[in-house]
């Protein structure tokens, strides 16, 4: 079978990052700048940035284009829908999958690159912190530090900050389009179970937390926090709907 043009660029690249996005322009330049740096210090790996546009109504696009990325379009508001449009336009052999709110420092970037091109690696995450409490002991200071227990001890990855090998992507078929939340736990768990087959590791870094936006600490009140993250657990379908799932969704302050 002949070989693309795309399939030879695609082997010329060592990783792509994936940044969904919906209504972001206040943090995603600030990201993709981060990222940018965190690249130029890795000259010898080549890597691209894709922000797929999830339907937005302000200038994300336009902001991300601004910055020299590639920007793909997704009409559909669904965040694993976004994750899995930008992996299929991906060209490199290892994936990152980056919030648009979540500032990624150069150390754990390069740690994961380390990791994915070590052939006993299959894919894993990062613990993460806010970048402010809000003067909220508990959701803002507990809440994370209690996920990322969770997260390390569960091996469990969370959305802001996941990498794995593009063609183990492919075995799961990516993020589960069903779900409208949880669906980074989903995720991780099939990764997991093709990682063990293969006898490859997932593993959830900690050294190298991501700062991850507060900003749902102002945008709701505790009780509706707290009803945001006890609904998956008591009624686990309601992950399936998206009305179920409006905390992750709505932008109160638009």
């Amino acid at each position: 079978m002949p070989v693309t043009e795309q399939q030879q660029t695609a082997n010329r690249l060592d990783y792509s990052i994936v940044v969904p996005a919906y209504n972001e322009e206040s943090y995603l330049g600030e990201v993709l700048d981060i990222l940018h740096l965190g690249m130029s210090k890795l000259p010898n790996l080549k890597g691209e940035i894709i922000v797929v546009d999830n339907n937005s109504t302000d200038q994300t696009a336009n902001l991300a284009k601004s910055k020299g990325v590639r920007v793909i379009f997704e009409s559909i508001n669904q965040i694993s829908r976004a994750r899995n449009a930008g992996a299929r336009e991906a060209l490199g052999r290892n994936l990152i999958f980056v919030d648009a709110d979540t500032k990624i420092p150069f150390e754990l970037l390069a740690l994961a690159l380390k990791k994915l091109d070590h052939e006993g690696y299959g894919g894993g995450g990062a613990t993460l912190k806010f970048d402010s409490n809000q003067n909220q002991l508990f959701f803002g200071s507990f809440l994370p530090f209690f996920w990322s227990c969770i997260s390390h001890t569960l091996q469990l990855a969370a959305g802001s900050f996941i990498f794995c090998k593009k063609r183990l992507f492919l075995k799961v078929d990516g993020f589960s389009e069903k779900l409208f939340a949880a669906e980074e736990l989903l995720f991780s768990s099939q990764l997991k179970k093709v990682c063990k087959k293969e006898k490859l590791r997932f593993e959830i870094l900690t050294s190298f937390p991501v700062i991850t936006s507060s900003r749902k600490l102002s945008w709701f009140n505790p009780f509706q926090i707290l009803l945001a993250i006890l609904i998956p657990v008591f009624i686990p379908w309601a992950v399936r709907s998206k009305r179920w799932c409006s905390f992750w969704y709505r932008r109160p302050i638009e």
